[in-house]
């Protein structure tokens, strides 16, 4: 790793929501600040830096990862995507539609992170059983809801209960 030993920082290079980024950081910084501090992305969301609320989970190569304990060096060549590059233009992608469709959202401060979760648990098993929606989605809290309209969402998303497939 090529240290600019003038100011400390470290050359990367990343896809960012199809956007290529070429920025020098420093060799600690989190992909959770970068995103939010240095290409302004706000949808990922800042709460436990932990890896415990889910509130930061982003998709590092179709992978949820959560972001506030992923450093941003680690993300060097990957396509990251965040909740601002999920829709397509003015079309919301069907995750998107039927969280609003099925509800599944109150403060919205869990919302990014769930979205993109359960667009991961999709990508990986396109029709789970509810239980594997439940098991997969337990590192994402929400403290509005009773997560039953979440849980229908997903699969609604995937086709499930009658409702759009994604």
């Amino acid at each position: 790793m090529p240290i600019n030993h003038q100011n400390g920082t470290i050359p990367i290079e990343l896809t960012v929501n199809g956007r290529e980024v070429s920025l020098e950081i420093p060799p600690q910084m989190m992909l959770l600040d970068l995103l939010r501090d240095r290409l302004s992305l706000k949808g990922v969301k800042r709460s436990c830096d932990l890896q415990v609320c889910g509130a930061c989970t982003i998709l590092v190569d179709g992978h949820a990862v959560s972001s506030c304990t992923y450093l941003a060096y680690e993300a060097r060549g990957a396509d990251v995507l965040t909740i601002e590059g999920l829709a397509d233009g003015n079309t919301l992608h069907p995750m998107q539609q039927a969280f609003i469709d099925n509800g599944a959202l109150q403060c919205g401060f869990c919302t990014p992170g769930m979205i993109l979760a359960a667009k991961s648990l999709l990508d990986e098993t396109p029709r789970p059983s509810e239980e594997k929606v439940k098991e997969y989605m337990e590192g994402n809290i929400c403290r509005c809801t009773g997560y039953r309209k979440i849980l229908e969402a997903i699969l609604d998303a995937a086709g499930k209960s009658g409702g759009a497939s994604g």
